[in-house]
């Protein structure tokens, strides 16, 4: 494409009445041989040029080529949040002993932080009650058995003596379960609570410190957020008149200023539904894998999204596209010594010498081929 920086050249080229006038003055004298020129008129219509000797400019047609289409969008990386947990602690108290902190690499199980719980001894109180309450029930159940055995008893004793250790011992598994819940464990009764990984990852979030006082569930913060950044995502901002031109699967790739030498590659998994009402933007998510996890939450990117299939698409010359002031032009014959200039939007380059038109221009339009050359001639004298 042909970029123009002549201040002299408005948006709408605006061109002069250039008249060759004969020689002399009012005396009659013979003028002078007509110079060669170009004289350019222009009509009220200040896109319309009649430019002399139309041969002088060679003109192209617009034809087709099946491309795929192509958008280039700036994005940033964000953890799958698939891939991501937050660390609950179930057990309120105080952390006595933090393990790990933000941007380490964890493993499942590995023990985060320490906090001394009264949920958890409490916890573990009432298991030891629910233990001595099963106890002595099952000593009073082997008694009436024997008792029965023996004619002392009547039955409905038996089967009360049944019930109260049969109860006992649901007991004793709900207050092992709650010990379990909150961390803890039933034959080790220590009212420190350990907060283990949940899953292998990165800790990406972190909002406890050393003796931070830890709440109860329902108004606790998490302690830790942990993602797998193995695959990861890329959220791109698509503008409103481009969001048809993505589709779900569409091809991506990903470039990092970090690692300019390396390409990764993804595809779109999601195009949201509602636009930013700001930019007037949606969000597109590319999901990739992450080799080596060389790409960090927050990092920005440039992506360049290819659609699956190929569509038609009316392709000029780079030379019939002039650009000026940030937009594109071409100037269309219409037959004669006529030319309308019109703006068109420029796409994808196609090879060295074809460029992608994606609105302005209408298959077999015919422009004029060396754009530059034409607003030269029709700015000069």
């Amino acid at each position: 494409m042909v970029d123009l920086h002549d201040d002299r050249a408005a948006p709408n080229l605006a061109v002069l009445f250039l008249i060759t006038l004969a020689g002399g003055g009012c005396s009659g004298a013979a003028s002078d041989p007509p110079s060669s020129n170009p004289v350019v008129v222009t009509s009220r219509d200040s896109t319309l040029i009649e430019m002399p000797h139309p041969e002088r400019f060679p003109l192209v047609e617009a034809n087709t080529r099946d491309v795929a289409d192509q958008l280039h969008l700036n994005g940033v990386v964000t953890p799958d949040v698939n891939r991501s947990v937050p660390v609950l602690s179930l057990g309120g108290g105080r952390v006595v002993d933090i393990r790990v902190k933000l941007g380490d690499d964890v493993k499942q199980g590995q023990v985060l932080v320490r906090i001394e719980s009264p949920d958890l001894a409490a916890a573990l109180a009432d298991y030891q009650k629910f233990q001595a309450d099963a106890v002595l029930a099952r000593k009073e159940l082997e008694r009436s058995d024997s008792l029965y055995a023996h004619g002392v008893i009547a039955l409905k004793d038996l089967e009360a003596a049944r019930n109260t250790a049969a109860k006992a011992e649901v007991d004793v598994k709900t207050a092992a379960n709650h010990v379990h819940v909150l961390g803890g464990f039933p034959d080790q009764p220590s009212p420190v609570l350990e907060v283990r990984a949940p899953i292998a990852g990165t800790i990406v979030e972190q909002n406890v410190t050393g003796g931070t006082g830890v709440r109860s569930l329902d108004n606790s913060p998490n302690l830790f957020t942990i993602a797998d950044l193995s695959r990861i995502w890329v959220l791109c901002d698509v503008y409103e008149d481009a969001v048809a031109r993505v589709r779900l699967g569409d091809l991506a790739e990903v470039h990092l200023n970090a690692y300019p030498d390396r390409l990764f590659r993804g595809r779109v998994g999601n195009i949201s539904r509602v636009l930013d009402p700001s930019t007037r933007s949606a969000k597109i998510r590319i999901e990739l894998n992450n080799p080596g996890r060389v790409m960090r939450a927050g990092m920005f990117v440039t992506a360049s999204v290819r659609s699956q299939r190929p569509v038609e698409r009316p392709v000029l010359p780079t030379s019939a596209l002039l650009r000026l002031h940030d937009r594109n032009w071409v100037f269309r014959s219409l037959g004669g010594n006529r030319f309308r200039q019109t703006e068109v939007r420029a796409g994808p380059v196609v090879d060295d010498s074809l460029e992608q038109v994606l609105s302005g221009v209408q298959v077999h339009d015919t422009v004029v081929a060396n754009a530059l050359q034409f607003a030269s001639a029709s700015n000069t004298q």
